[in-house]
């Protein structure tokens, strides 16, 4: 399997080189789930629950390699107002690699780097126990504008990113706890 480094030095060149063009933006969300994090991440790493609970989903395919796997590429197709963005996710950390008898003290990483017109993000997110029967999920997010407009929007909309990253954690929850379904709530207020 290749290693996280190979995923990043490539990226870092070209990133070195672009840096002065680019404006950056950080943030952390993170949120507590009422479920034993064995079953938080595998619902997490599951394909078939995605467009249960990632609001505005249309399509995630696999370009390479295995879905969730590490250093498997693929294309997301996301709607967001009236307008489809489509972008590249690609897995650059998985720890464990499998999500079955995770030890009580190791933190579950899963990191990706997405990558669309006039954006760089890269998500790291860290699950830990935070009790017998409860995960903590925290979410790092990093995201890098180039070109006139994605900077304008990443300068007048700080705050949108973080909101959507809430959001996302927050619909995750729901479906995880209650089995809610963002589909259905989308069709009934349509």
């Amino acid at each position: 399997m290749p290693s996280t480094e190979e995923y990043d030095e490539p990226y870092k060149s070209t990133l070195s080189r672009r840096k002065g063009m680019m404006r950056t933006m950080k943030y952390t969300v993170s949120i507590e789930i009422a479920l034993p994090r064995e079953k938080v991440v595998q619902l997490l790493a599951d394909p078939a629950h995605l467009p249960q609970w990632l609001r505005g989903l249309v399509l995630h395919e696999p370009l390479g390699g295995e879905h969730g796997q590490l250093g498997t590429r693929s294309r997301v197709v996301m709607q967001m107002g009236g307008r489809e963005i489509e972008c590249t996710e690609t897995i650059t950390r998985r720890e464990p690699a499998d999500l079955r008898e995770i030890p009580r003290t190791s933190v579950v990483h899963f990191d990706r780097e997405i990558v669309g017109e006039g954006m760089w993000s890269a998500v790291r997110d860290r699950l830990t126990e935070a009790g017998p029967a409860t995960t903590l999920w925290e979410s790092e997010n990093e995201y890098r504008f180039s070109g006139f407009l994605m900077k304008l929007v990443g300068l007048l909309m700080p705050g949108a990113f973080r909101k959507q990253s809430q959001q996302h954690m927050q619909d995750f929850k729901a479906f995880a706890e209650q089995g809610k379904d963002v589909r259905e709530a989308t069709d009934r207020s349509a």
